[in-house]
């Protein structure tokens, strides 16, 4: 998190050092300074800016709050478009009931130990919901084996259709790391056929599919697994049975997770 801001932070230092350079001149105008000129404004605010920490502080302090409004901002905008990537993407599994009026989505990757100790909250939750629909996206940031395992799940899901479940319950309960032989050991278990499995897992609709949740995660801050998206809220973690829940009942409730 404190990495990914570093630019930004550099770029409010600049901003501030150069309103202080240029007097708040357009960028056309401060390149018309002469070397000797640009030294010397240097230094003035070199000087000022040790004299003046705390305007650096302030300065970063006021980009967190900007950043903060930026992000919350653009994370209502995913999870409110109903149309969008995040709900309706051609290269995501869907369980439960499609056409549930309450929707859970899970960011996973099949290396997460707390996303396997979580499969169970998940199908208990489909089960005593029969308007619940549950969206599961590969979100393979634990490594190559995780890519290479979401790679061969994103294939085997269409050959899958309604037993992809079965798929995902068998993948998250192997033992140990999890690479792309794992995988396709349960799909080749599942009567799956594995030449077109292994091709498919290479092809464009799968990277493409990839690379979508890829810019979702990151638009939504996402840095770990699982996380799970609920109407308006963002669940970091593997929260529980009991809290997903809680949050389900507020969304049907009042349709936000706290009502």
């Amino acid at each position: 998190m404190v990495l990914s801001r570093l630019p930004r932070r550099a770029a409010a230092i600049f901003g501030l050092s150069a309103a202080l350079l240029v007097g708040g001149l357009a960028p056309s105008q401060a390149q018309s300074f002469q070397p000797a000129q640009k030294s010397e404004i240097e230094k003035i605010v070199k000087d000022y800016l040790l004299s003046n920490p705390e305007v650096l502080r302030d300065a970063l302090t006021e980009l967190d709050k900007r950043q903060k409004a930026e992000e919350t901002a653009a994370r209502a905008k995913i999870l409110g478009d109903a149309s969008g990537p995040l709900y309706a993407s051609k290269q995501q599994a869907v369980l439960g009931n499609p056409n549930g009026k309450r929707t859970l989505i899970e960011f996973f990757d099949y290396n997460c130990g707390y996303c396997k100790r979580a499969v169970d909250d998940l199908g208990r939750l489909m089960k005593e919901n029969p308007d619940l629909k549950v969206i599961l996206k590969e979100f393979p940031v634990l490594g190559p084996n995780s890519l290479e395992t979401a790679k061969v799940a994103a294939a085997a899901r269409e050959q899958l259709g309604p037993r992809y479940w079965d798929f995902h319950q068998k993948l998250m309960g192997t033992r140990g790391q999890i690479g792309k032989a794992q995988a396709l050991a349960v799909a080749k278990e599942m009567g799956l056929d594995i030449a077109k499995v292994e091709k498919d897992a290479e092809g464009a609709d799968v990277s493409n599919g990839l690379n979508e949740t890829m810019m979702l995660a990151d638009a939504l801050n996402l840095n770990g697994t699982p996380v799970y998206v609920l109407a308006d809220d963002v669940v970091i973690g593997a929260v529980g049975y009991e809290k997903l829940k809680s949050k389900l009942d507020n969304v049907g409730k009042c349709g936000k997770t706290s009502c």
